[in-house]
């Protein structure tokens, strides 16, 4: 069975988790784990990315985050690849470091944000890794101590999450602190784990009264929310976010793009720098990388340009992104 695309838009609230190959360890020392919490706090603010909690465990990790302008798969590509280079170098290791792809959840903000929150930030006492409520305050390797203010993260979105508990920041801590240890005795929740039809109607009670009833219900094993959100993204995001792999090449994209500017598409690799050339390499490399996620280094022949330069031209095009995604939205209504 073909893998699903990935749910995204700009804003989207994701759980997205990781794994070690083979449950390899992905974090063997500090220095691991300081690594990739410094490649998080760089994408926080070069890609746009929010973050309101995350765990590091020995052989995966948990992160709960809002996408910015950047698709969530450059997101990850950038953090994961750069990550797994970089632990392999200082372990003297070669090959791959990461289970399969990542597991991305698109998450209906209410009534899950705080939930997860929570469920993510006590995975270390799940884990028994010798901590308590006590000492998860000052562990650094998730956000909980951040929201604590015991491990500064200016990185880390907090004032989101206090906000929640109360418009004064200590109290709001304090009462976030409770709110985390009355999740303790709860173990494993199922339902912010579960597939499909389970997630996406709210957990087993969900699942249990639409049995005893005949009511119809969406579900989407990238979805944790109710039936009516379902249907809610299945109308709003994009075709490729909605799951609708395109079916048309680079090579089509090209010329659609090519001929509403008018100019033949072999002019994009013959080096020529005339204002239409430019403002169609800028289109297509916006609409290929951040729109519909795909790397940016295999455009860079295609385009005639330099794979460093193909995200700078992405950049460009995003300017008047609103064009393009008209334009991709005509394409995809020909095909």
């Amino acid at each position: 069975m073909p893998r699903q695309a990935r749910l995204d838009a700009p804003g989207t609230l994701h759980h997205v988790m990781v794994r070690g190959i083979e449950r390899t360890s992905l974090f063997r020392e500090d220095r691991d784990r300081e690594d990739f919490v410094a490649r998080l706090a760089a994408l926080v603010g070069g890609a746009g990315l929010t973050v309101y909690a995350w765990a590091l465990l020995p052989n995966h990790a948990h992160l709960l985050l809002r996408t910015g302008p950047r698709p969530l798969p450059r997101v990850m590509r950038s953090l994961l690849t750069g990550y797994a280079g970089a632990f392999n170098r200082r372990h003297h290791r070669v090959g791959h470091l990461f289970q399969n792809r990542y597991k991305s959840i698109v998450v209906e903000e209410e009534p899950y944000l705080l939930e997860l929150v929570r469920y993510l930030h006590l995975n270390p006492l799940r884990a028994n890794l010798g901590l308590d409520l006590r000492r998860l305050a000052r562990y650094p390797w998730t956000g909980h101590s951040a929201l604590l203010g015991t491990v500064p993260r200016p990185w880390q979105d907090t004032r989101t999450i206090l906000a929640q508990f109360g418009p004064r920041h200590g109290r709001a801590q304090r009462a976030y602190q409770a709110f985390v240890a009355a999740g303790l005795p709860q173990g494993r929740r199922p339902e912010l784990q579960g597939g499909g039809l389970l997630r996406s109607l709210g957990g087993w009670a969900g699942l249990s009264a639409l049995r005893r009833g005949r009511e119809a219900a969406l579900g989407d094993p990238r979805v944790l929310g109710s039936s009516e959100f379902v249907a809610q993204l299945q109308r709003e995001l994009p075709p490729r976010r909605a799951g609708l792999l395109p079916p048309w090449s680079l090579e089509r994209l090209c010329a659609h793009i090519c001929a509403h500017l008018e100019i033949r598409p072999a002019a994009l690799h013959g080096g020529g720098r005339r204002p239409a050339v430019s403002r169609a390499r800028a289109g297509i490399a916006y609409l290929w990388v951040e729109r519909l996620g795909h790397p940016g280094r295999p455009l860079a022949p295609a385009l005639g340009i330099h794979p460093a330069v193909v995200y700078q031209a992405a950049r460009r095009g995003a300017t008047q992104a609103r064009q393009w995604d008209r334009l991709l939205e005509s394409l995809s209504k020909t095909t």
